[in-house]
């Protein structure tokens, strides 16, 4: 009967909800598609999407007309009844999303602006036909994207073949991300109706593209050839495969040259350039490039290109750009570093060859190819060339949802970004202190009720630079600096990248596959940085001495937890560094460190090394 009366009253007593920052993450719950480790399980699927496109720019129209073939291959356990497409021209039709937001336009540092609107310009995408085996199937627009109904059920491990009939006009200035410069310069992205990405989370990603939303894509390989103005150089996605069509034989001579030199090798002279933007040349000449497993595939051309390449472990690294961009000229040596470091430090670059434009947009990444402008300062210069550099790596090697999670994208591809800076200007100045913005951001952007958690935001959010760049770089600099160690997080890291290369990993999939590598529990660490908007706060409140022992009072005033490293500061002059492990702040916001030492302390200072983002630095020192 006792027995009874205590289950009773126990189950009468309130729930008390576990608050410590140390409690479990509720994560997706481990499958044979994604393990408990964060690998791939043993029954991982992802669709494919290879595609033959045919197309023709008519610069007299600034209009890209096109055909193409999509073979698409159902890898899921699931049958389906439709399918999803991409047509983000549409983002310039008149009745666009992006037009009925009419949002102002994004600045980042460094000047850049980034105008989604397309400025005004009204175009989008016709749609001439979309048939299967020669039946026209019925579709549906929603803005940039289009279901399809087959014409039976796509059983799982089955295929279909699509043939699709479309073209647009080129806008002049295209979302920030493709356009032209009047007929003589065309940077072509998001230019053909491609397949939404269905997967095991989500099933079908449909998400509207408009504009500061970026792409989730599946892996493909890709033949596709462009017929554009015979004096027109094209630059592209994957590698040419008619050369002897296309370029010249001083050209195919140099580019041999290249082929063996880690030095810039001129195929196409500032000179050339120049005489050659001078003429017209009558004709057309058809290009023809082959990409495999890939993401995506984009273009430029102009009849006015400089061109130089240059090799690095069998890899071509080229760049394009108008003989005018004199701060190009060093363009292909931060090309040539960036690559190096990026497949050292990280993952090999797993493509032939790697390429960078110069023109109108102010940045952008395409698979072995990256739009980036010409900025006079030089330090500017190299940041967003090895950045869009780096998104071969997140997400164009690993695939992650750039649209619900930039952080992944963005934040990732930032944290990689700074590592290269440091290497490239290693020695000077600036590469000794390039790293400090990442805590000046924080003290700007992280206020609360402005700050938005990672998690649950899309890249829609009120502060783009630090929700999908900054913070996520500075996460995963304090988790190295100040968690895990340099080696340990390295090892981590790079296993993460080689677990889902070419595949399409989760949050979740990130956090165990860095928890399973460096054997620590962070979903104390994730939390705060990820699930919150939760911020620093430690301090010394004071410290007592006894004859042999100094015990030094610390609190946690904010709801982020972290490491500490304590430096006491001693009467002789010597100076000793204690770290204090997480666990500290396993039973409360208080703990009291004890130092054996017979030594005057005369100073304690918490983080003397300024790495973490405490809100608040004047408490971090005794005395005040």
């Amino acid at each position: 009967m006792l027995l009874l009366a205590a289950v009773y009253l126990a189950l009468q007593a309130p729930v008390v909800s576990d608050t410590s920052p140390f409690r479990a993450l509720d994560l997706p719950t481990p499958s044979r598609v994604r393990s408990a480790s964060g690998a791939p399980g043993s029954e991982y699927w992802q669709q494919r999407a290879d595609y033959v496109i045919r197309a023709a720019l008519d610069t007299a129209d600034s209009e890209i007309r096109g055909t193409e073939r999509i073979h698409y291959e159902n890898h899921s356990p699931d049958t389906l009844a439709f399918v999803w497409v991409q047509i983000e021209q549409n983002i310039f039709a008149k009745n666009s999303v992006t037009y009925a937001l009419n949002q102002p336009p994004l600045h980042f540092a460094g000047g850049a602006v980034f105008d989604f609107t397309g400025k005004g310009f009204i175009g989008g995408i016709t749609i001439e036909r979309f048939t299967s085996a020669g039946r026209e199937l019925r579709r549906t627009e929603y803005g940039t994207m289009m279901r399809v109904e087959l014409p039976r059920p796509l059983a799982p491990r089955a295929a279909i073949d699509f043939e699709v009939a479309w073209h647009f006009p080129v806008p002049p200035y295209g979302g920030g991300r493709m356009g032209r410069i009047g007929t003589r310069l065309y940077e072509i992205g998001q230019w053909y109706p491609r397949m939404v990405v269905y997967d095991d989370v989500h099933g079908w990603n449909p998400l509207p593209y408009i504009g500061a939303g970026e792409f989730y894509l599946e892996y493909g390989d890709f033949d596709v050839t462009l017929t554009l103005p015979a004096g027109f150089l094209v630059a592209a996605t994957g590698t040419v495969a008619n050369p002897l069509a296309v370029w010249t034989p001083t050209q195919r001579t140099r580019l041999g040259r290249a082929r063996t030199s880690a030095q810039p090798v001129a195929i196409v002279t500032k000179a050339e350039a120049t005489a050659h933007s001078a003429q017209r040349t009558p004709g057309t000449k058809t290009w023809h490039f082959t990409a495999k497993r890939v993401r995506d595939f984009a273009w430029a051309a102009s009849p006015d290109f400089r061109w130089d390449a240059s090799t690095w472990d069998g890899i071509l690294i080229q760049t394009f750009y108008r003989p005018e961009a004199a701060p190009w000229e060093e363009a292909n040596r931060m090309a040539w570093f960036t690559i190096k470091h990026f497949s050292e430090t990280w993952a090999k670059y797993p493509w032939p060859q790697t390429t960078t434009v110069e023109g109108l947009v102010e940045g952008m990444e395409y698979p072995m190819l990256t739009f980036v402008p010409a900025i006079d300062k030089r330090e500017d210069q190299y940041w967003v060339l090895t950045h869009e550099f780096g998104h071969e790596w997140f997400p164009m090697l690993v695939g992650s949802d750039e649209r619900r999670y930039p952080w992944m994208d963005e934040g990732f591809n930032t944290f990689i970004d700074y590592g290269s800076a440091e290497g490239y200007f290693k020695g000077t100045a600036y590469g000794d202190t390039v790293r400090r913005d990442l805590l000046t951001d924080y003290r700007v952007s992280a206020v609360p009720g402005n700050e938005q958690p990672l998690i649950t935001k899309p890249v829609e959010s009120r502060d783009l630079a630090w929700t999908a760049y900054q913070k996520p770089a500075l996460m995963l600099t304090v988790l190295r600096d100040a968690v895990l160690g340099k080696e340990t997080f390295e090892r981590a890291m790079r296993e993460y990248v080689r677990r889902w290369s070419f595949k399409h990993p989760q949050p979740a999939d990130f956090f165990r596959t860095i928890e399973n590598v460096s054997g620590r529990d962070l979903d104390w660490f994730w939390r705060a940085w990820v699930y919150t908007t939760a911020r620093l706060d430690q301090a010394v409140d004071s410290a007592t001495t006894t004859a042999d022992t100094v015990f030094i009072h610390l609190s946690n005033r904010g709801r982020m937890v972290l490491p500490v490293t304590l430096e006491l500061r001693y009467a002789d002059g010597s100076v000793e560094t204690r770290e204090i492990p997480i666990e500290m702040w396993n039973l409360g916001n208080r703990f009291t460190a004890r130092v054996g030492t017979t030594k005057a302390v005369i100073g304690i200072v918490l983080d003397p090394h300024g790495i973490l983002p405490d809100i608040d630095r004047i408490n971090n020192r005794w005395p005040r």
